[in-house]
């Protein structure tokens, strides 16, 4: 069982459930806590939420048991880490992955890879609970929680746009504007049921981004996510008449050196409150990456 525990501070009595809401327990998790099987308790005794705690007590939440998801398969291919802690783990994923399984590919994806990983070092669960997920052809940093606590945790970081994910990218023409704020509405795109399209019913969506190098033909741009919808970086790309080099969905699949859309999460930035601090990590650019950004902008 992963269990937490936390010293009641000031000089006032406090409700428990006061205690766990300033230490990330939300009230969407409290009722998995209630009805899954968890235990809060107050010096050792379990208790209710509403029960009050002095100054010097302690707080613990034991967290409900997670049964194995049967449905993802376990890979013990390798798996390129980029940070781990007990809580969460950080991988570097390859192009051409995906993240999770599907009946498309059900057996060798990042997830696959990671229950292989959380097997292999006997951690408590070894559900994949992902909170980032990449394209397929898609490069670079994913996030996973380790378990449902710390995966509501990053959901509400989030919702609240703390965490912060970088890419790099090179799109196709040369940009003008050297920053700018893509500012529209993203939906899915008539007749098709993977294609996205900016249309005035989606879903609110900000991509910020800044040109790093122009030539004639591309543009190397940094790249944040404000919100995170099915391929916005590339429907918002293509939006401005910019589609990202080697995009065969969203542009033409034409260049000589990438084979995908040149596309990679170089940095995510998350805050890790079991440890108090802001986690930083990079992903190196990949191979593909590096020689289409040599052709097409110093060649």
């Amino acid at each position: 069982m992963i269990s937490f525990k936390w010293t009641v501070t000031g000089e006032s009595p406090v409700h428990v459930r006061t205690v766990l809401m300033a230490h990330g327990v939300t009230r969407t998790f409290l009722k998995q806590v209630k009805f899954h099987g968890g235990v809060i308790t107050l010096d050792g005794r379990e208790v209710r939420v509403i029960a009050m705690a002095q100054p010097g007590q302690t707080v613990g939440l034991q967290l409900p048991p997670e049964p194995a998801n049967d449905h993802v398969s376990t890979s013990f291919k390798p798996l390129d880490i980029l940070y781990e802690d007990p809580h969460f783990l950080v991988v570097n994923k390859p192009a051409k992955m995906a993240s999770v399984p599907s009946h498309l590919y059900p057996d060798d994806t990042l997830a696959n890879r990671v229950k292989g990983h959380l097997t292999m070092i006997h951690a408590p669960s070894t559900v994949t609970h992902i909170v980032t997920r990449l394209d397929r052809e898609t490069s670079g940093v994913v996030l996973f929680a380790k378990h449902h606590f710390a995966h509501s945790i990053l959901d509400k970081q989030l919702k609240d746009s703390q965490l912060d994910k970088r890419y790099i990218a090179l799109a196709t023409g040369c940009i003008a504007a050297d920053h700018q704020l893509i500012d529209a509405p993203i939906g899915r795109a008539a007749g098709s049921f993977i294609k996205r399209t900016v249309r005035p019913d989606g879903r609110p969506a900000q991509t910020e981004l800044w040109v790093r190098a122009r030539s004639k033909t591309a543009t190397l741009l940094a790249i944040k996510l404000h919100t995170g919808k099915t391929h916005q970086i590339r429907v918002h790309c293509q939006s401005i008449g910019h589609p990202l080099v080697g995009d065969w969905l969203y542009g033409k699949q034409t260049n000589p050196w990438i084979h995908r859309q040149a596309l990679h999460c170089a940095r995510l930035r998350f805050y890790q409150p079991f440890l108090g601090e802001w986690i930083t990590c990079y992903a190196p650019l990949p191979v593909d990456m590096a020689t289409v950004i040599t052709n097409e902008l110093v060649n």
